[in-house]
């Protein structure tokens, strides 16, 4: 099948997608001919973001911290584009400090954008998922993480919440099979992207790109219905050496 059109009359929302994971994943689906939502709490970086990839991408200020705007932003992509076929759930934050030092505060913020999130985003994404399953689509993919199998010290919150992703990912399949509605989680490693205040550079070159998540992501939507890879890890091939 062509990547080039396996989008073609079909749309897609991708949360946390001004930059890295999100924005490669966005930029690979309206490659692939989907019309794209992407979503970020800072206004001037998501417009960017869209404006950057291509007209065929709208982009819209939501903190999937608040369940009432998420559902408003679903509601208005399947009313500019009449459905909603996949949904990216990428969107996530790190605090990361020994369990003596880590504020209320801190964990509040991790729990609430990484898990609590996840969920309001599927939530709000699954009436318009079942009528896409109906039509031979809805497909659901969630970023989790190594961490989420792989605690280590000064990760508690961000641990905590990869844990739980991928056990709420794990509900979701078995809970939406019956659907029709397909489910992955991708549990990378090593990623070059902005996340917590890092920016990317050539010393990153060993790590896992974020243009490769998005080529998974377009390679798992080429697959056979009948077939469905639930669980992704994904690792750099040659670590650097510590």
């Amino acid at each position: 099948m062509n990547k080039t059109s396996i989008g073609t009359g079909k749309s897609a929302f991708v949360t946390g997608a001004s930059k890295g994971i999100g924005y490669a994943v966005a930029q690979a689906l309206a490659g692939a001919g989907y019309q794209v939502t992407i979503t970020s709490r800072n206004e001037q970086e998501v417009t960017g973001a869209a404006e950057q990839i291509g007209s065929s991408v709208r982009g819209v200020v939501c903190d999937v911290r608040d369940p009432k705007a998420l559902q408003q932003a679903v509601d208005e992509h399947v009313s500019a584009f009449g459905g909603l076929d996949v949904l990216f759930v990428n969107a996530g934050v790190g605090h990361f400090s020994n369990v003596k030092d880590m504020s209320v505060e801190d964990w509040d913020t991790v729990l609430d954008t990484n898990l609590s999130g996840a969920f309001y985003t599927v939530k709000a994404a699954l009436p318009a998922l079942t009528q896409s399953a109906n039509n031979g689509g809805g497909y659901i993919f969630l970023l989790s993480s190594l961490a989420g199998k792989n605690p280590f010290a000064g990760g508690a919150a961000y641990n905590a919440s990869k844990f739980g992703m991928n056990g709420l990912s794990e509900v979701l399949m078995l809970d939406l099979r019956e659907d029709d509605i397909k489910v992955t989680q991708f549990m990378p490693g090593s990623v070059a992207t902005y996340f917590n205040g890092h920016t990317p550079s050539e010393a990153d070159a060993w790590k896992i790109q974020p243009e490769d998540i998005a080529q998974l992501t377009v390679d798992l939507l080429e697959m056979p219905r009948r077939t469905l890879p639930s669980r992704v890890e994904v690792r750099p091939s040659r670590p650097a050496k510590k």
